[in-house]
């Protein structure tokens, strides 16, 4: 009786909304150390006053609705499903990645079970070593690359492995979500004022920051693209200070030139912080970002934060490793190229 009446009121309250599988008899009674008998008896009272409803070869499901006596709920009942958003047509294609889920499924059996390295599974970051050197001009080695789940997530790492005493300069306008993890890691932040072509040259003198955030390609909100002159002229500023630069290089592969957009790393691999995901070229969904530290940066980082466990599940990392080495990925890319060119 006492199993009945717990059971009735966490029903009452919502705990087990309408519909829901309760535990079976073995495991609840495992859980509870009661006998098997003492549970099917508890149940069985419930499905006669309608708490509950079996079924055949499936098990117990909670039959009570809280609308029907306008309890209020400790739990909101589940809603529907709402229907999905709308692909992009520049989205990956989906036949693809089913015929690439299905390979790794076979090829990697239990080995998608075992524990990833800290700094991200080693087939996915040879994949990119070899992938950003031959599109975006990038010599990096696989060492140098760190997988984490997204940008945001990247950006707390930053901060944590160059300090948080330092003054870290951030394009205005600019994705509020760089500003907000910034000060969120406990790091102060200045803004600078954007021009036509990056970073105002004046902004970039007053600032005091160490570290300089900029999206060279098609910054959001103001699709400033920067210029060659600006790119470079970043570099000379960390030069200058003895400084860094994050350089977020999000959507940069879907330029509508011919040739690959220059990167600020290619022009400073001692001083550049690379970053990019695979949001934007796979799927919103895929959510994996990886940043590309600068050789000297390498033992800092595994001394700071190298000891957090990686939080990029290894099925993700071994199926971007697959379109990667395939050349999937790059044939979808060039692709979405040809057709915004086409448009254009």
């Amino acid at each position: 009786m006492q199993l009945y009446r717990n059971l009735r009121s966490d029903i009452i309250d919502g705990v087990y909304p309408y519909g829901t599988k309760i535990l079976s008899k073995r495991a609840c009674a495992e859980r509870m150390g009661v006998s098997v008998i003492t549970v099917e008896h508890a149940y069985e009272i419930l499905c006669d006053e309608g708490y509950l409803k079996s079924r055949c070869k499936s098990g117990y499901y909670v039959d009570y609705r809280l609308q029907d006596t306008g309890a209020t709920p400790l739990f909101a009942e589940h809603s529907p499903i709402s229907a999905p958003t709308e692909v992009s047509e520049d989205a990956f294609p989906f036949s693809t990645l089913v015929k690439t889920y299905r390979r790794i499924l076979t090829e990697y059996g239990e080995n998608l079970l075992c524990r990833c390295p800290n700094g991200g599974c080693m087939e996915l970051r040879r994949a990119l070593s070899l992938y950003l050197a031959r599109s975006r001009g990038i010599f990096a080695t696989p060492d140098q690359i760190i997988i984490g789940s997204g940008s945001e997530y990247l950006y707390g790492l930053v901060v944590q492995m160059l300090g948080r005493t330092r003054r870290y300069g951030v394009e205005d306008p600019s994705y509020e979500k760089i500003h907000g993890a910034y000060r969120s890691n406990g790091a102060s932040c200045d803004r600078l004022k954007m021009g036509s072509d990056g970073i105002l040259t004046d902004e970039l003198q007053r600032t005091d920051a160490s570290v300089l955030h900029v999206t060279p390609f098609n910054s959001y909100p103001s699709g400033v693209t920067a210029s060659a002159s600006k790119r470079h002229e970043y570099v000379r500023w960390a030069q200058q200070r003895d400084g860094f630069i994050v350089e977020d290089d999000f959507d940069s592969e879907f330029t509508l030139s011919s040739k690959a957009e220059e990167t600020v790393f290619s022009l400073d691999p001692y001083r550049v912080i690379y970053m990019n995901t695979f949001s934007r070229t796979v799927a919103p969904s895929i959510r994996v970002g990886y940043m590309v530290l600068p050789e000297k940066l390498i033992d800092p980082y595994y001394l700071t934060v190298g000891q957090f466990s990686c939080p990029v599940p290894v099925f993700e990392q071994y199926l971007l490793a697959e379109l990667i080495d395939s050349g999937d990925f790059e044939r979808h890319i060039n692709r979405v190229r040809r057709k915004r060119r086409k448009e254009k």
